[in-house]
């Protein structure tokens, strides 16, 4: 139908997307070099500033002069809604298509690429500090109950352990008085794009996770943490209440010990890449990629 054709003079736009520790920086570095492209971020760990080690940021020799946007946006005491990414994210594809650049968009946070691809027709919703405060009070449990109750479409995309998301969505039906499953419409389509994907095994994930924690470690990961808190950044704020970080918080507070806390992120990782792989496996147009080779391939006939 022509309909769904991207409105001309817009940009192509490559995807590369999947789980957490599939290899999605290692891929994007290797194809940005090669079709002359710039990475836009679609991490939602690696918009915070200080957050290296434990969001697994590529470093700037990793980079190899290849721009990142979208790294290192706000303090881990602020919030960057949907929009407000959306947002940036659009103005930054935009741009780096006009210097006839190829935008490549990388990560694994499923509502920031979705926004972008599909348009979502996000409304700007300011955070509500009060209402936040009185919804932090409550288990995640007895949130995700209240979410339900006012909205029962949410459950098809709203992560029950996922505290912030469900806090936030609560914000947003409180501010516009609509279902939170009903503010995601799509609008025109932006892009032709092409979304590559890609996953592990449960084995390879498993081993690949426990590689990671441990090379995080010894990268400083428990510095890091102890740095921002020194900063006076709040163990609750939105950037620190997630995995890596949390659960070194609760070492440093003697609640548990380092090898639980190592035993704790690995299993909190391999439930992340469960709850993200029940976003990615809906999307038909995701093609699941076996090899860097098969990925220029459809990178290079893309392009033409």
């Amino acid at each position: 139908m022509q309909k769904s054709n991207p409105p001309a003079g817009e940009p192509k736009l490559v995807v590369i997307l999947g789980p957490t520790a599939s290899g999605k920086t290692s891929l994007s570095l290797k194809l940005a070099k090669k079709f002359n492209g710039e990475i836009v971020s679609a991490d939602s760990r690696a918009i915070y500033k200080g957050l290296n080690i434990g969001s697994a940021k590529p470093t700037k020799k990793e980079m190899a002069g290849i721009p990142h946007h979208l790294i290192d946006v706000v303090p881990p005491n602020k919030t960057l809604t949907l929009a407000q990414y959306k947002k940036l994210a659009l103005a930054q594809i935009r741009y780096i298509a006009s210097h006839e650049r190829v935008p490549f968009l990388v990560g694994g946070t499923a509502l920031y690429i979705y926004s972008v691809i599909d348009n979502w027709l996000i409304p700007e919703v300011s955070p509500n500090k009060k209402l936040r405060a009185k919804l932090e009070k409550l288990s995640a449990e007895k949130l995700y109950e209240k979410l339900v109750k006012k909205d029962p479409e949410a459950k098809k995309f709203v992560d029950p352990k996922n505290k912030r998301r469900i806090v936030r969505a609560l914000e947003v039906i409180a501010a516009t008085g609509k279902p939170f499953s009903q503010q995601r419409e799509k609008g025109p389509k932006l892009f032709d794009v092409l979304i590559l994907g890609i996953k592990k095994s449960p084995k390879e994930t498993k081993k690949i996770i426990v590689k990671r924690t441990r090379q995080m470690l010894k990268a400083g990961l428990v510095a890091e943490v102890k740095n921002l808190l020194k900063k006076g950044y709040s163990p609750k704020s939105p950037a620190l209440s997630g995995i890596h970080y949390k659960e070194i918080i609760e070492y440093l507070n003697k609640k548990i010990s380092l090898p639980e806390a190592v035993s704790l992120i690995n299993k909190n990782d391999e439930q992340l890449v469960r709850r993200q792989m029940q976003w990615f496996k809906k999307d038909s147009r995701i093609r699941w990629i076996k090899s860097q080779k098969e990925a220029e391939k459809l990178v290079k006939t893309f392009l033409k």
